[in-house]
């Protein structure tokens, strides 16, 4: 059976965790579970370390201050490639991904190389977002198909499946973006090298605990990255 892991960045996530590993759990795949913290202020660092030897499934990357979910996730691929793992998921922490997508990204990813969850495919599958993020939403994802090229209807969304030998071609120290730029520039250098990309609708719900780590510094960078990516070589 090939081993998968599932990669969460979290930062002050102790209100959503234990119940988001209960229903991953729940779903008996076998997955292997990463939690990259960021010294959360809360304690979420500190819970997981406590359950280490608890949940067998379970791994830690605890690092000092709040480092950025694309730095998350790059530590997360390489653990992945150092282990030898097939897939790997990203993921986020405040239930916004449903745990019951996984078993329909696990099957999809058999014929392809990146599993994309999409809030947008089959029209809007988003709920309990005010207008204007959604709107914002929206339009950077078509923003991101027009400037970039990219046949992906939600190319800035988090919640996706990999197959590690496609991200073992990329320069991962190269890789410095975060948050939604972190998601653009990803999935267009694999688009760029011929990877099988698929997308899946999924129902996307805006966290009910926690809060949320959406800024305007995040938004700007994702639009600037997309002029670089396109036209100043970053698909490379």
């Amino acid at each position: 059976m090939a081993r998968t892991l599932v990669i969460i960045p979290t930062y002050n996530e102790i209100e959503n965790l234990p119940r988001l590993l209960d229903r991953i759990d729940a779903t008996q795949l076998g997955l292997d579970v990463m939690i990259v913290d960021d010294g959360s202020p809360d304690g979420t660092g500190e819970w997981v370390k406590e359950q280490l030897g608890k949940r067998k499934n379970l791994h830690l990357i605890q690092r000092e201050g709040k480092q950025g979910l694309g730095s998350a996730y790059v530590a997360g691929f390489r653990y992945a490639i150092a282990e030898g793992y097939t897939f790997v998921f990203e993921m986020d922490a405040d239930f916004s991904h449903d745990p019951a997508h996984l078993p329909v990204f696990l099957k999809e990813i058999e014929n392809n190389d990146l599993v994309l969850g999409s809030r947008y495919i089959n029209g809007i599958s988003v709920v309990n977002w005010p207008m204007s993020r959604l709107l914002l939403s929206y339009f950077a994802n078509l923003y991101a198909r027009v400037i970039t090229g990219m046949p992906v209807q939600d190319a800035t969304g988090g919640f996706k499946c990999f197959r590690v030998e496609a991200l073992k071609t990329l320069d991962l120290g190269k890789i410095h973006a975060g948050g939604y730029s972190f998601q653009i520039e990803v999935t267009y250098k694999l688009w760029k090298k011929g990877f099988r990309i698929q997308e899946i609708p999924i129902i996307f719900m805006d966290r009910t605990a926690g809060v949320s780590k959406m800024s305007s510094k995040i938004i700007k960078e994702a639009l600037f990255l997309l002029i670089r990516l396109r036209f100043l070589g970053g698909g490379n």
